[in-house]
């Protein structure tokens, strides 16, 4: 006979507080203690009465699995959300990503000490229809990866590339050099005259130009390997904030390399024309001189002689 809707009720609320957190119980220490403490006391007189059916309870190796996650995301999730602008998640955020990914592992291995039944993974990632804990893995998983993480870091993800923290060097001297140059100007006031800014920073940026561009060109180089060919987050950023300062902020250029080999092409080309009608020209002028003239006529006396010979 199953139990009444009202008991079903009271059973489950008494299960609830049961298992709630102790700290977030601290919180409303006056208000929950004395219903906390009755609810303890409740359900371990239920578990020891041998309630039938499948209770959700977790071994307490799985509890502090559970709940060493929950903290692992709480911490990745506030640093993603303070480093979002401007971009900076690969850099700061690159250790708990990794604490995250071991702790998941974690889960997914354990077992716990009463039987199979207990085993973590099948209680704490697949016991139910909405997976949170796997939902959570799948998000932060796919973040990392739209950021394009993994080609910011070495390749154990234990810190920065050496190309990468070149670039941020390159990227803070940039910045030093545009602020000390800006001579207590802010660039939030109308355009006003940079020429110190572009021609003291001129080297720098053109530094970190040249850096850029080699990382992409190395990036799309290596995409065959199954790669992204995009550079990772923080340092694409970074190079969109110097450009927009350098270019429509400080009004600077920067001179092209290749500005000779252009003006010879561009040369080359347009003086085509010219040498084709040229020597259109040349060539038929020389072919009306080289005329074939006309054997002439023999004269009348030659003919006369020939018929004599031949009489």
């Amino acid at each position: 006979m199953a139990p009444p809707q009202s008991f079903s009720g009271v059973l489950l609320l008494v299960l609830a507080l049961a298992v709630l957190d102790p700290a977030a119980a601290a919180a409303e220490e006056p208000r929950w203690a004395p219903a906390l403490e009755a609810a303890e006391g409740l359900a371990e007189e239920l578990w020891g009465a041998g309630l039938p059916g499948d209770l959700p309870e977790l071994e307490p190796e799985c509890r502090s699995l559970l709940a060493a996650f929950a903290e692992g995301c709480a911490a990745l999730t506030g640093c993603l959300g303070r480093r979002a602008r401007p971009v900076r998640l690969c850099q700061g955020c690159h250790g708990l990503y990794r604490r995250l990914l071991t702790l998941y592992g974690s889960i997914a291995r354990a077992v716990g000490n009463s039987s199979e039944s207990h085993n973590c993974a099948k209680s704490i990632l697949t016991s139910d229809r909405l997976q949170i804990v796997v939902t959570l893995s799948e998000f932060f998983n796919e973040t990392w990866e739209a950021a394009n993480c993994a080609n910011c870091l070495k390749n154990n993800s234990e810190g920065l590339s050496n190309s990468t923290e070149e670039f941020l060097d390159l990227f803070n001297k940039s910045l030093t050099c545009f602020e000390h140059n800006l001579q207590g100007q802010t660039v939030y006031l109308s355009p006003n005259n940079y020429t110190e800014v572009c021609k003291n920073c001129n080297e720098t940026y053109t530094k970190l130009n040249d850096l850029y561009n080699n990382l992409q060109r190395m990036n799309r180089q290596s995409d065959e390997s199954g790669h992204s060919a995009h550079l990772c987050i923080d340092v694409e950023d970074a190079m969109n904030i110097t450009r927009k300062l350098w270019s429509r902020t400080f009004n600077c250029s920067l001179p092209c390399s290749d500005t000779v080999p252009v003006i010879a092409v561009s040369s080359f080309i347009l003086f085509l024309p010219i040498v084709f009608y040229l020597s259109s020209f040349l060539h038929s002028k020389q072919k009306k001189r080289i005329l074939i003239l006309p054997k002439r006529i023999q004269s009348n006396a030659s003919l006369v002689n020939i018929q004599e010979k031949y009489s």
